[in-house]
């Protein structure tokens, strides 16, 4: 079978060689959809001090935001298919200024067929943000990433007359680019976490049905209640699972085979208090979920949601 693959196309050979196969294991296929591969340089002192506390990998951090070719050498020896780079504007708080599209949409260009480069679109950033959709959209951006708490913005704020976050929304679902939406807490200076409850998306998901949303952590460590009650309620809500410690998961959401259609796998490595991507996997298969809802949460939805 990999001899084939390598006789007809050359991605096979490249796909079939993430997942080693061991005597009497089958493949798994995984997609990590929140890995925070970006402009370390941009970052504020005060919020990379955070990032950097207790790491010892945080050389290893850099070399992979500096080469994609390393980057893709780290998934292959974890057996991750694809990943998604969250990249997002917040100037104030982190740091991010709107080139930080540029360079996601640069950087996942090394293998875009692995790479699913997210980015952002803040009021207030950039003269018409309507526009600057319809252009990252076009630079190969997959998906927009807002960060309420880091933005010191309510995603439903175009109920207040902000047009301009009206202009995201309307202009993202026109182009087919899901919206990922941080919910739940942020430890980073100056964050302002009201921002960041999920039943803020409820609106969100009403006025713009067509509108993937994605509830990035799914409400941890406060509102686990409210995402789940939106991924049910809403047929274009989804969640991610990243930056809950997989052994936590179950006590979070018991009942997240209900919802294992909807429900999207990540890590949010190298974030604050985040450990090693190999143990964020092998903590997660160890958990009491049916192998189908697995399959579901660690690939089939996020294949779905961002196809090749």
């Amino acid at each position: 079978m990999a001899r084939c693959a390598r006789q007809i196309c050359g991605r096979l050979e490249i796909e079939t060689s993430l997942n080693p196969k061991r005597d009497g294991e089958s493949l798994q296929q995984i997609i990590d959809i929140h890995i925070h591969i970006m402009p370390y340089h941009m970052v504020k002192p005060s919020a990379l001090a955070l990032i950097k506390r207790g790491r010892n990998d945080y050389a290893d951090v850099e070399r992979y935001s500096a080469d994609p070719k390393a980057f893709l050498g780290l998934l292959d020896s974890l057996g991750v298919e694809r990943a998604g780079l969250i990249n997002y504007v917040a100037p104030q708080i982190i740091g991010f200024t709107p080139e930080v599209n540029d360079w996601s949409a640069k950087y996942s260009k090394a293998a875009p067929d692995r790479l699913i480069a997210f980015g952002g679109v803040l009021p207030g950033t950039v003269a018409d943000t309507g526009a600057e959709v319809d252009r990252i959209a076009k630079l190969g951006i997959r998906a927009i990433k807002m960060h309420p708490s880091h933005q010191v913005l309510s995603p439903n704020n175009y109920m207040d007359g902000n047009r301009a976050l009206a202009a995201i929304y309307e202009r993202a679902q026109a182009n087919g680019l899901p919206v990922m939406v941080h919910t739940g807490t942020s430890i980073f200076p100056g964050a302002r976490n009201l921002h960041a409850q999920p039943m803020l998306c409820d609106d969100v998901g009403i006025d713009y049905p067509d509108l993937v949303v994605i509830l990035a952590h799914g409400g941890r460590p406060l509102w686990m209640n409210e995402a789940f009650f939106l991924v049910r309620r809403h047929k274009n809500m989804y969640m991610d699972i990243s930056g809950i410690p997989p052994q936590k998961l179950m006590e979070y959401f018991p009942r997240i085979e209900d919802i294992a259609d909807k429900v999207l796998w990540g890590t949010d490595w190298p974030g604050p208090g985040v450990p090693a991507i190999k143990g964020n996997i092998e903590k997660f298969n160890a958990l009491p979920i049916g192998a189908e809802a697995k399959r579901k949460i660690l690939y089939d939805n996020a294949a779905r949601l961002f196809p090749r």
